[in-house]
């Protein structure tokens, strides 16, 4: 079997992709075929022996879509591919300007007549005194709204052409018969000034401009999505140092065995094995764990981390697509790609609400010729039916309450990147939180000080003056602690020396301190056994403890420790009480994670995870039946979160994670995860009520439009009032969602 991807073009609702994969699934030896809307991906298996490349394009292609194969990813996106991006999206975005001004335009010409009181036009436009001019100027500003939103009429007729029928077709019959019957319209004022009345040039001009709103933002946000692909190249150094010559090469161009130089402070090119010094590295975009993680010779290290103040010399284990930062793009691809849950429900009945309605608008015209009436009065039924089914209630039901609750999340700090992820948050079974930074601060601070010859702020003080030299985040946070109790820090060291993967050894008030781990104190013959118990405990609860003594006599230990946020008990205790199981997910150690999970309350803990790892365990819950949330904030949740059903960032968190993720929180408050279902859960019920009233409006309008009560009470729905109907409905649908704006969370 082969499985291969292709780029398709000319897709824009959930009726499309259906018809891809329809079309591609009839083929011979095709396994599986599936279609992503948002990338425009199809991905299909088949036997090599039974389908060739060119019948899956032929087949495609046939049925009205362009289709060509997808190339490899490349380390880096081609500037053209990105700038051929930006460019559509800037002209789409003129074409919808130029549409919006010239139907506001219209909609004065047009509608401003027909007020009680007519708003002011010169007085040969007159729709009184001179109805051709008012006729022929209507004419001249649809015309352009027309070109500039032909993509959606040309693709529209051609999937019907193509029996694909879709949201575009239902925009471009309706368009299309509402101009061309007030062209027929137009054309005979000169004879029946009445006519005028039934012109609807703005029907087709703000149902295309409508549709060409949505379009926008649909591809910016897809945009936006693609971003996170390129941060996560941009992590990758452009060069390396060869250990050997002291060259700078580009690192695309190593290759497995080549010895690299790693400066203090800069990014490590490629995943590789230490074979010489010491050093911290900083781990935390690749690995969640907040504090830098000692190296030394042996100890593997990952492409895109970043060195400490050590000097690293680094044997190079895996380049290219099998390096661990390739893993995590490759996963967030393939997350990103994969088929949406949830697709929206208009588009879904698309394909049966387009013939339908076609059949009995046809129908019914041919039963009126046939019983005798003229054809004028057939045309007015054809055209009725299809102005009155024109899907703007369908189409404004789902959109429209999507956009006040996403409106409601936003003024409550939660940002709602797409419909969709507001459709699917309320289905949540299962919410998955990464621990630092979103369970925690995710900033180390001083959790105790164990002082034993020393008084605690005499220790805290020494301490703070000896860490002062060092940017350790350690350092940082017993600085940052003696600054908090307002003490005065000890004079900074005389001389220093820093001992990477131990701490260091400083020459300060008339003696040598050393500060660091349970290994420089050992090896400097200084005896631990009074805080030797103490040490291993805090150690047990994922705790970092750091010894001080000065002239090898132990002065005392101050732990330093990653805080849970005040909220985040409370957060997950709401989360219970909404019946959802949570899973606290981290890259560290298991005795920090099991410490955590018992502060906080979580069902089940899953630590010493990467990245790749995480995503598996996401879909572990997927495959148990569970609609899975992932709430993180480090590029090393970019994988989970796109993985997920929903992945939801904390505002505070990565660009990367913030761009792979539907759901934002600003405030950086967990509580607001809850929020999120809850506001979901509410924006689905309005869709619901809306897509009801939407149905019922066109089971009961387009009957009566058809003629169903003309013999027996001589009830003719007109296309005048057909439209007004289709207006009212809408008028409807809007302020049902209008309501969910004034809804508490």
């Amino acid at each position: 079997m082969r499985e291969e991807a292709y780029d398709i073009s000319g897709m824009h609702c959930a009726a499309c992709s259906a018809s891809v994969e329809r079309v591609t699934r009839k083929l011979p030896g095709v396994a599986r075929s599936e279609v992503n809307l948002t990338t425009g991906v199809l991905s299909i298996e088949y036997d090599e022996g039974q389908t060739e490349q060119s019948d899956i394009i032929k087949k495609v292609e046939k049925a009205g879509f362009g289709c060509k194969p997808r190339t490899q990813r490349q380390e880096t996106p081609p500037k053209a591919e990105v700038d051929e991006a930006a460019l559509e999206l800037r002209r789409t975005k003129q074409n919808l300007i130029g549409a919006a001004v010239t139907t506001v335009i219209l909609l004065y010409v047009s509608m401003g007549q027909m007020l009680t009181r007519p708003l002011p036009l010169p007085d040969i436009l007159s729709m009184a005194t001179h109805p051709v001019n008012y006729a022929i100027t209507q004419l001249i500003l649809t015309i352009p709204v027309l070109w500039f939103g032909r993509n959606y009429l040309i693709g529209g007729l051609k999937a019907l052409w193509h029996r694909n029928p879709n949201m575009d077709s239902l925009v471009a019959i309706g368009s299309s018969c509402s101009f061309l019957y007030s062209l027929v319209m137009t054309y005979l004022i000169s004879d029946v000034p009445h006519h005028v009345h039934y012109l609807y040039y703005e029907s087709a001009a703000v149902v295309l401009t409508l549709i060409m709103v949505g379009k926008f933002l649909e591809s910016r946000n897809v945009q936006k999505t693609k971003g996170a692909i390129t941060k996560l190249m941009d992590l990758r150094p452009d060069v390396a140092i060869l250990a050997e010559t002291g060259a700078e090469v580009p690192t695309a161009s190593l290759k497995a065995g080549d010895l690299i130089l790693v400066k203090p402070g800069t990014k490590i090119a490629a995943d590789g094995t230490v074979t010489k010094g010491e050093s911290s590295v900083n781990e935390a975009m690749l690995t969640g764990e907040s504090l830098p993680v000692e190296k030394g010779m042996g100890s593997a290290v990952i492409g895109g981390s970043i060195n400490g103040d050590g000097v690293l010399y680094v044997s190079v284990t895996r380049v290219g697509e099998d390096s661990t930062l390739s893993k995590i793009i490759k996963f967030v691809e393939d997350a990103q790609g994969k088929k949406a849950p949830i697709s929206r429900i208009a588009d879904k009945v698309a394909g049966v609400f387009v013939p339908v309605v076609m059949a009995i608008a046809v129908l019914a015209a041919a039963v009126w010729l046939l019983a005798g009436y003229e054809f004028s009065f057939a045309l007015r039924i054809f055209t009725s039916v299809l102005v009155i089914a024109c899907p703007c209630a369908l189409g404004l039901a789902t959109p429209t309450a999507i956009m006040v609750g996403t409106g409601l999340g936003a003024s409550n700090g939660i940002l709602i990147r797409s419909g969709e992820a507001l459709e699917i948050t309320h289905k949540t079974s299962a919410v998955v939180l990464d621990k630092t930074g979103t369970v925690t601060e995710g900033k180390p601070v001083v959790a105790e000080i164990l002082p034993l010859s020393a008084e605690e702020n005499e220790l805290l003080a020494l301490a703070a003056g000896v860490e002062s030299v060092s940017q350790h985040p350690l350092a940082s946070a017993i600085v940052e602690a003696a600054k908090a109790r307002n003490l005065q820090a000890a004079d900074a060291p005389e001389k220093f020396e820093n001992l990477p993967g131990r701490g260091l050894r400083a020459e300060a008030g008339g003696g040598t301190v050393l500060a660091g781990n349970q290994r420089l104190m050992e090896e400097s013959g200084v005896d631990l056994t009074p805080l030797e118990r103490d040490g291993s405990r805090l150690a047990g609860q994922g705790q970092t403890p750091m010894y001080f003594a000065r002239d090898k006599k132990l002065l005392g230990l101050i732990s330093v420790a990653d805080q849970v946020k005040p909220t985040s008990a409370d957060a997950i205790a709401a989360l219970k009480n909404q019946n959802i199981r949570t899973v606290l997910l981290t890259g560290d150690n298991r005795a920090a994670a099991e410490a955590i999970a018992s502060q906080v309350g979580v069902d089940e803990v899953v630590a010493e995870v990467l990245p790749e790892e995480k995503a598996g365990v996401i879909r572990r819950l997927q495959d148990e039946g569970k609609t899975v949330m992932m709430v993180g904030d480090g590029i090393n949740d970019a994988p989970a979160l796109a993985q997920a059903d929903i992945g939801c960032a904390i505002g505070n968190g990565s660009d990367i994670a913030i761009e792979s993720a539907q759901v934002i929180l600003m405030r950086g408050d967990l509580r607001d995860v809850a929020r999120a279902i809850r506001l979901s859960r509410l924006t689905i019920r309005d869709i619901k009520q809306n897509l009801f009233w939407a149905f019922c409006y066109n089971t009961v309008g387009i009957p009566i439009a058809a003629g169903a009560l003309f013999l027996s009470h001589g009830l003719l729905l007109s296309p005048m009032i057909a439209g007004a109907a289709m207006s009212l409905s809408s008028i409807c649908v809007v302020t049902n969602a209008l309501r969910l704006g004034h809804k508490k969370l």
